[in-house]
């Protein structure tokens, strides 16, 4: 029946915005934009569910829990590590070239190297450099057990020093709070009792030295990589010669 001239038509509803599917790029990218404005502590399911305007039972369909959340944040950061194709007449330099692109990703990514702290990066793109770092700790002719040590180890270093670094910048430090903490290390350790510290009293210049820039970053890669490369078997050091 037609409806009569005194009836009016029902409003036409409006349609519903079509929402863009959850899944797990879009869960990442949430999550890795509340890690870079908010800091570490700041990412949880609920609070990414909430930047998503979801409930956080939709996001256990794509990710199983917040150790798997953080798996995810660490593996998207290093889809930017550079991988170099391992040459032996350069691995320990590579090795160097890897940890210093490791570490430049997780300051770009402040957090990351809190989420990847205690956990063993199974992502496909950390995988892809574990294989990398192997290749070239094998192209250098690194004992098995000694490479397949090593990654963790090394791995371990520029975490920390990132995680150390994060700390630091959460606390809203500048560069002349550092000058002057440093300053005042070095102040205390001249000041200690020389009789009881006279090793530390003796270098207190040098036990806050490079404590700005990446001097004692340096330090540690050339001490790590350098005790691998004597681990290398005499008769296999000529096949694999040190980067001068």
């Amino acid at each position: 029946m037609n409806p009569s001239p005194w009836q009016p038509l029902s409003p036409e509803k409006p349609a519903r915005p079509t929402r863009t599917p959850l899944n797990r790029e879009r869960i990442v990218d949430a999550a890795m934009r509340i890690l870079l404005d908010q800091g570490y502590e700041a990412v949880s399911m609920r609070k990414v569910a909430q930047a998503l305007d979801t409930g956080p039972a939709s996001l256990y369909a794509h990710v199983a829990n917040k150790g798997e959340l953080d798996q995810l944040l660490v593996d998207r950061a290093a889809a930017d590590i550079e991988l170099p194709v391992a040459d032996p007449a350069r691995w320990q330099e590579q090795l160097k070239d890897m940890m210093r692109s490791t570490l430049k990703v997780m300051r770009a990514n402040p957090g990351v190297a809190r989420a990847a702290i205690g956990q063993v990066p199974l992502g496909e793109r950390a995988m892809d450099s574990t294989e990398a770092m192997l290749a070239i700790l094998k192209a250098g002719r690194v004992p098995d057990q000694a490479a397949a040590w090593a990654i963790d180890m090394l791995h371990l270093y520029v975490t920390a020093v990132a995680f150390e670094e994060s700390v630091q910048g959460a606390s809203g430090w500048t560069m002349e709070d550092v000058e002057s903490f440093v300053a005042a290390m070095r102040n205390h350790f001249a000041s200690l009792p020389a009789d009881r510290y006279p090793v530390t009293v003796a270098l207190a210049g040098a036990l806050t030295a490079g404590a700005l820039g990446d001097e004692r970053f340096e330090f540690g890669l050339q001490v790590l990589i350098s005790g691998l490369a004597a681990m290398v078997p005499p008769e296999d050091r000529q096949a694999a010669p040190a980067t001068p």
